[in-house]
């Protein structure tokens, strides 16, 4: 049988549309059409139900491709550790969050460049992201969303806390959090928010998680970096909901203050996701494991 043909099959199985599929092989749409119809032929079976928006497995389809992706994962591993081997450098693309990445992801990969890796970032959206990882634009990315299908796969990295702060000028205003815990949400209403998009993620989950209620202002300061967002609330423009980690420094230093503490605070999971099979490659399977290795510690 064609490993060509069974390649385009199994790109096609874990991507669940001709057209993604065509995108990661690198070939039109019709010319991965007629190679899975050609494996079709061969197996006197239909291997995908089609859909307007994509393709199903048939059961045949299933059952094939659970018996073959591992053998052409292994294939893959083999050639790869070749060039590997041959090639002085290896870059690895990384995307994810501007300041996730900076704080936390590129200090931990930089010991793996005296060895050999080159890593080149890219930053956006989730969904965008999960697009890109899925396009082979990326090799790893971190997202606060896991990716669906069986293209990709995502492993749980690292929880984040949420903390509500504001500057000590603004704590001091309010009264402390007994005041914020008796009066309830309507205490913090004198206070500019300050939020990475319009729709106040970070400020919209703490509402709903701490006090069940939704914010009842739009934000005072947009700044797409969580790193602005915390220059602003410790110059005093107004109060943030942000990871803990990136504002434990400014905190333990009184710049900005907590204004709330819960008994169960929010928590957010990041997830470390790869294309199925890319894990293969030694550079990508190295910062993987380093990553997730170093994550127990966040």
């Amino acid at each position: 049988m064609d490993l060509a043909l069974l390649r385009t099959f199994v790109t096609v199985h874990r991507a669940g549309s001709f057209t993604r599929a065509a995108a990661l092989l690198g070939l039109s749409q019709p010319a991965v059409t007629s190679q899975i119809r050609a494996l079709e032929r061969q197996l006197g079976r239909p291997l995908f139900l089609r859909y307007a928006r994509g393709v199903t497995p048939t059961t045949i389809g299933d059952e094939l491709a659970h018996k073959v992706a591992p053998h052409l994962d292994a294939l893959t591993e083999i050639t790869e550790a070749g060039l590997d081997r041959e090639s002085v450098t290896r870059t690895l693309h990384l995307a994810g969050p501007p300041e996730f990445i900076a704080e936390r992801a590129l200090p931990t990969l930089t010991p793996l460049i005296a060895q050999g890796l080159s890593i080149r970032t890219a930053f956006g959206p989730a969904e965008e992201l999960l697009t890109g990882l899925a396009a082979g634009h990326h090799d790893l990315t971190v997202t606060t969303t896991r990716p669906r299908g069986g293209l990709l796969t995502a492993t749980p990295l690292c929880d984040e806390e949420h903390v509500l702060i504001a500057a000590p000028r603004w704590a001091a205003q309010l009264g402390g959090p007994a005041v914020l815990q008796a009066g309830g949400v309507r205490v913090l209403d004198p206070v500019p928010f300050i939020e990475v998009h319009e729709s106040l993620p970070l400020i919209t989950r703490y509402w709903s998680a701490v006090f069940d209620a939704k914010p009842a202002a739009s934000a005072a300061v947009i700044a797409a970096d969580l790193r602005a967002v915390l220059s602003c609330v410790t110059a005093g423009a107004g109060l943030a909901v942000l990871p803990r980690y990136l504002c434990a420094g400014a905190l333990a230093g009184g710049e900005v203050v907590a204004l709330l503490d819960p008994q169960v605070p929010p928590l957010r999971t990041y997830f470390l996701s790869v294309r199925t099979g890319t894990l293969g490659l030694p550079h990508i399977a190295r910062a993987h494991e380093w990553l997730l290795r170093s994550a127990v510690d966040w």
